[in-house]
């Protein structure tokens, strides 16, 4: 089964964007909980998440994924910054059991000059503190680009994390192929032997989303510019590699390349044309 879909805008409510992604032929979505720079999020809406529900059982779509806003950073140096980053991740957290059993994509954050150690160590004691047995919600961990001072740009790190958190069942990694080949990471030629590392230090079952872009940069270059399908330093086949590679069936598949609804429609139909599972 192919799970492919894109980032859209949730400004209209869970049951538009499960109707926009259907228009535009994908079976899932990501989208951010509030504003990606911050700010407070929209009042629970009961019934149009139960309409959304509905929607997405009738019309086959499959687990969704809720993405933090870009400026939670739970392993700033600076305290007050890590306060916000866990009252917005509790909040979202709690949010999320509104709509049971989906994904939450988090970037691991930035240690600004302290060190990965530490940095991994905060982001895991805000984890820690928030998350609990009832939630029914998965927090993916982000692979990095590894540019500047943020974690997670290699798949060490992202074992570390996991390994301070005391539920780990509630905790997994979302992939961006954009990422990981900026962070040194050869999906072009030697895609096998990425997956191989990423299962021996992490395992293969602790991966549940992919972010599928190309990358305006070469390979190595730690700098994060996604990039329409095919037109980046990846190429269209090394990404369709990915999407139909064996250990990859099931996982969710969510463009975040620079595009409007319309490129995404094209980028879905060519990831259809191109899948062989």
């Amino acid at each position: 089964m192919l799970y492919i879909g894109c980032h859209l805008s949730s400004t209209k409510g869970y049951l538009e964007m499960g109707k926009t992604a259907k228009s535009i032929g994908a079976n899932t979505f990501q989208f951010f909980t509030r504003n990606p720079r911050g700010g407070k999020a929209k009042d629970i809406d009961p019934e149009d998440i139960a309409k959304y529900i509905s929607f997405a059982k009738e019309n086959n779509i499959g687990k969704i994924v809720a993405h933090a806003p870009y400026t939670v950073n739970p392993c700033s140096a600076d305290a007050r910054t890590r306060e916000f980053a866990h009252m917005i991740i509790k909040d979202d957290m709690e949010r999320m059991q509104y709509l049971p059993n989906n994904y939450y994509n988090l970037h691991p954050g930035s240690h600004v000059g302290q060190g990965a150690s530490e940095g991994i160590r905060l982001t895991a004691e805000i984890l820690n503190n928030i998350l609990k047995p009832e939630h029914n919600t998965i927090v993916l961990l982000e692979t990095m680009a590894g540019k500047g001072s943020e974690i997670g740009g290699s798949f060490e790190e992202i074992k570390m994390l996991i390994e301070q958190i005391k539920l780990r069942g509630k905790v997994g990694v979302c992939m961006d192929s954009c990422h990981i080949s900026d962070a040194e990471y050869d999906i072009v030629n030697d895609l096998d032997g990425v997956l191989a590392k990423f299962d021996d230090l992490i395992g293969l079952e602790k991966l549940h989303a992919i972010h599928i872009n190309d990358s305006k940069n070469p390979f190595g270059a730690r700098k994060d510019r996604h990039e329409k399908l095919g037109e980046g330093y990846i190429g269209l086949e090394a990404i369709m590699r990915m999407i139909n590679h064996p250990k990859l069936q099931g996982k969710l598949f969510i463009l975040e390349t620079p595009n409007e609804l319309d490129g995404y429609q094209k980028e879905i139909e060519t990831v259809k044309k191109f899948f062989t599972g």
